[in-house]
């Protein structure tokens, strides 16, 4: 999503500064929101949203036409904060952000489509893994399970992909440091396991990731 006169508004809505350029700079730069968007176009089940962060996606789908509720959950307390302020700024009526820390508490009781984004590899193995079963289990007929994720092709691409996550805890804006990136191969047969369909397709855009959309659909 480029930096259009749609996606500076999104931004403006962000009172604090360091946010505002995070969201200048997040949607000018990241394919993920217009991926997720194109994922979710058809589609109008209430969506959970794992590790919202500041919450730009529930901006972004509704600047492209997604009509279903919208939750939030992330264990940042600050970014829920700055989150709930910027959608009320937006008018975003039914839009809900809750400060959830999935390792202590229980999964949202949800029914309908779940976006996982850049959340998996601050994980341990098995936590991921459990993380995605959960999320599989609230996917209902005509909702998809979306999630965006590094994949460990022990590449240049992936190291490049660690080292900014690393960085992105020297910072300060994420709280944990990445544990692990999962394996293609472990994805699908997880999800298949879950009885979704999953279809990957790269998402890097032009930056030098080595990130991928994985969408899942019941079978």
């Amino acid at each position: 999503m480029p930096a259009t006169p749609a996606t500076k508004l999104i931004a403006r809505q962000f009172v604090e500064p360091s946010h505002y350029w995070y969201a200048r700079c997040k949607l000018a730069t990241d394919p993920l929101y217009a991926g997720v968007g194109a994922a979710l176009r058809d589609t109008s089940a209430p969506l959970l949203d794992l590790g919202c962060g500041i919450g730009l996606l529930a901006h972004t789908l509704r600047m492209q036409g997604f009509s279903g509720a919208y939750l939030g959950v992330d264990n940042d307390a600050a970014k829920i904060a700055a989150a709930r302020v910027a959608a009320e700024h937006a008018g975003l009526d039914d839009a809900r952000f809750a400060c959830v820390d999935l390792a202590t508490e229980a999964f949202p009781a949800h029914h309908g489509s779940v976006a996982l984004l850049d959340v998996l590899q601050y994980l341990p193995p098995q936590a991921a893994a459990e993380l995605v079963e959960h999320a599989a289990a609230c996917i209902v007929p005509g909702a998809r399970l979306v999630i965006r994720s590094g994949l460990d092709d022990a590449d240049a691409r992936t190291r490049f992909t660690r080292a900014m996550d690393v960085f992105s805890l020297r910072i300060g804006w994420m709280n944990t440091a990445p544990k692990r990136y999962p394996k293609r191969a472990e994805l699908e047969t997880l999800l298949a396991r879950c009885g979704l369909r999953a279809h990957f397709a790269p998402l890097s855009g032009h930056l030098p990731f080595n990130n991928w959309l994985i969408v899942g659909e019941r079978v």
